[in-house]
């Protein structure tokens, strides 16, 4: 039976396996932080809640039908994703914009995961934004067709803008 598990425990060590005896987590705590969660989760989405961009790409259905926040630099105005049947947003209506990625810092690259709708009527008062203002806008999840959150933007404003320069 000794040269079994000795034989098992050689497997073992060759395949890389690690064995490791660790007491098991208390039901107790993790029922604490998850109601920690909740609870911040509750205080922070009165109306709407601050999130990452990266976070609803990564995980749309998570955010379908939530009201969220998102502070971010803008990228372009475009006509991505507009009439689209599963999640129709009218390009009569509507405009698309994109933000640019959080994550790169050394190029701008678009987030173009994320579909964002603004009506035509509120992007007719930015039409003079530049790539790179930073920006904040909330609003709903409303699909996550293609695997990709969908959301109508209900508030925007523009934190700060770049400085002009002349070509």
């Amino acid at each position: 039976m000794n040269k079994i598990k000795s034989l098992l425990l050689i497997m073992a060590i060759l395949a890389g396996v690690t064995v490791q005896a660790s007491q098991p987590i208390p039901a107790s705590s993790l029922l604490q932080s998850t109601n920690t969660v909740n609870r911040n989760f509750i205080n922070n989405s009165q109306n709407s809640y601050t999130v990452n961009p990266l976070s609803i790409v990564a995980r749309p259905s998570a955010y379908l039908n939530k009201t969220v926040t998102i502070k971010a630099k803008f990228d372009k105005f475009s006509t991505l994703g507009l009439d689209y049947r599963p999640a129709m947003r009218s390009s009569e209506n509507y405009i698309s914009f994109l933000i640019q990625r959080p994550d790169i810092l050394d190029h701008n690259i678009p987030l173009s995961e994320l579909k964002i709708f603004l009506s035509r009527t509120e992007a007719e008062k930015y039409i003079d934004l530049n790539s790179g203002d930073i920006i904040e806008f909330s609003g709903r999840v409303f699909s996550t067709a293609l695997g990709d959150a969908w959301m109508d933007v209900a508030s925007f404003k523009v934190i700060s803008s770049k400085p002009k320069t002349d070509k």
